[in-house]
């Protein structure tokens, strides 16, 4: 059976009821709607951690850095007594099982933070409708991509089924695997130059506490709408912000693999 090129996204879950899906699969088309998908999913992650970390601690702790200009901020979230505070604040004794949970507390706290300073979403309205039938009838998380006739391929399926036992965090855990997986095949259909983006900030290499303004400052100067096409300019700024990060050695994502690895340990 041949299956039919569409991007699909559903979400039942106690008041969180979302559903649709894109059969038009022009690039540009396939980008806005993907765009969308990822600012739902980011936007719910924090909401299914709070059975492992103190969430509201960490959007305290993100006001409090928030009042500090840029620079200061992201110096400020890389400093070890974030991260020892960041510590404090996941429910973990076992060592191994909270530096995964750290690295998790950090991404929410990181842009928590940075989204009180610059954008780090997308410009489309997150999915709020429900706009198909449901393929489940059970809660559950689904995000499906079949894109077979594109150059090359795009075939992607995240699932949950969501019962009595299942994890909060495996949850947030599927929710931040659609975005990663999105976060690669956006610049795809949006057109954004990701190698163009690293080459502007290739100058910096391991990057140090004095550096740090630096790259943020190199960043504030990026000339967006060289690197995609216009309507997909804002797009390729919050690229830019996530090199510029991972030049520091910060997330803007949530990493599915460490909560993966938490739960496998549990």
């Amino acid at each position: 059976m041949k299956v039919e090129d569409q991007i699909v996204f559903t979400a039942r879950h106690g008041n969180w009821k979302v559903a649709d899906r894109l059969i038009d699969m022009e690039d540009e088309k396939v980008a806005h709607f993907i765009a969308s998908v990822a600012n739902t999913v980011n936007a719910k992650i924090p909401e299914y951690l709070t059975e492992v970390m103190n969430v509201a601690g960490i959007m305290s702790l993100a006001e409090e850095m928030a009042k500090k200009d840029l620079s200061d901020a992201v110096v400020a979230l890389k400093s070890p007594g974030t991260a020892r505070k960041l510590g404090g604040l996941v429910f973990e004794e076992d060592k191994k099982l909270r530096k995964h949970l750290t690295d998790v507390a950090k991404a929410v706290l990181v842009r928590e933070v940075l989204s009180k300073k610059v954008p780090v979403d997308y410009p489309e309205e997150p999915l709020g409708e429900v706009r198909i039938v449901f393929p489940y009838n059970e809660d559950h998380i689904n995000f499906t991509a079949f894109h077979l006739s594109a150059t090359p391929p795009w075939r992607a399926v995240r699932r949950l089924i969501i019962d009595d036992k299942t994890p909060m965090a495996d949850v947030a855990r599927i929710l931040a695997s659609i975005n990663e997986s999105i976060t690669l095949k956006l610049p795809v259909y949006a057109g954004i130059d990701v190698k163009g983006i690293d080459a502007w900030f290739g100058e910096f290499k391991k990057v140090k506490k004095a550096e740090i303004p630096a790259v943020v400052e190199k960043y504030r100067h990026f000339p967006a709408e060289n690197y995609a096409p216009e309507h997909f300019a804002e797009h390729a700024r919050v690229y830019a912000l996530r090199k510029a990060l991972e030049k520091i050695g910060l997330p803007l994502d949530v990493p599915a693999k460490s909560l993966e690895k938490y739960l496998e340990k549990k």
